[in-house]
């Protein structure tokens, strides 16, 4: 019924229907049609329409004082914000995993803030999944793809989970050069998983080690700190440890042989269009990303 009302009030302003229908880009059919129908609904006559002229009957002056100054309003508010959605500048709320964003992602975040300043960025940081719908967040980074229907994603790129330890662990440490060899050492663990399945990269055989964790946690993070502190050996996904392996920090173990991939997603709620500063940052994370891993 609200479109119908503003149709009527383009109707007055433009002194007739064929002349309303030009400017909505409407067929005169359709303008006519929905014009009776608003009558219809409202017990109401609103025009008095003649092959050349259409003027107002007594309640459709009505219906046009009370209306005219409303559809007004929404149509200036409806051509901003639109105009705001074409334009790289303003407010964009992001959902995001904690400790992807303060390690791997960090460098990414601060390159996108300086190229793109006039861009609001609302970082919401949680490793627990946030509702992006409730939130209002316009677009979310997942580890992983997620099972709803009301979401979109795209994904961004993937990193497999390796085994890694410090050098100095190392050297005082048992032989490590087979799989079944992990039960002589300090593994430290996640509540995620008790089991480590691993796939040899060149011929493809699998193991799972059923894991007896000296250490377990339910944040990666921490896995991530005691196997810097050179007390043993952690399965972490790649992106996590990526400056420490560049370091020298970390070292890979068995490295002929790896875990699952952890695919990185970007969401956002079916049926929204993106505005083009989401759109921006979407592709900038997936450009940086891909380039990264």
């Amino acid at each position: 019924m609200l479109d119908d009302i503003v149709l009527f009030v383009h109707i007055v302003q433009q002194g007739g229907l064929s002349q309303a229908g030009e400017y909505l880009s409407l067929p005169a059919a359709t303008v006519t049609r929905r014009l009776q129908r608003l009558e219809s609904r409202l017990g109401e006559k609103l025009l008095h329409r003649s092959a050349r002229q259409c003027t107002l009957t007594q309640q459709g002056q009505v219906y046009y004082q009370s209306y005219a100054n409303l559809v007004e309003q929404f149509e200036q508010t409806s051509h901003q914000l639109n105009q705001q959605k074409e334009q790289l500048s303003g407010k964009l709320k992001v959902l995001a995993p904690l400790n992807i964003c303060h390690g791997f992602l960090k460098p990414m975040w601060l390159s996108f803030c300086k190229q793109y300043p006039d861009i609001q960025l609302e970082l919401i940081l949680n490793n627990q999944l946030e509702d992006i719908i409730k939130s209002q967040a316009d677009l979310a980074l997942r580890i992983g793809p997620q099972a709803d229907s009301l979401l979109q994603q795209k994904k961004l790129g993937q990193a497999d989970s390796i085994l890694v330890a410090t050098p100095s662990y190392l050297t005082n440490a048992f032989v490590l050069n087979e799989p079944s060899d992990l039960k002589q050492h300090r593994l430290i663990g996640t509540t995620l998983r008790n089991k480590w399945p691993l796939t040899n990269i060149k011929t493809r055989a699998s193991y799972t080690h059923m894991c007896r964790f000296n250490s377990i946690y339910n944040d990666t993070s921490f896995v991530k700190y005691q196997v810097a502190d050179h007390q043993g050996v952690g399965l972490l996904p790649r992106f996590e440890i990526i400056n420490e392996l560049a370091t020298g920090e970390f070292v890979r173990v068995l490295p002929q042989w790896q875990s699952h991939n952890r695919e990185i997603y970007a969401i956002w709620p079916s049926g929204r269009l993106l505005s083009k500063k989401a759109v921006c940052l979407r592709d900038y994370m997936h450009e940086f990303i891909q380039q990264r891993l």
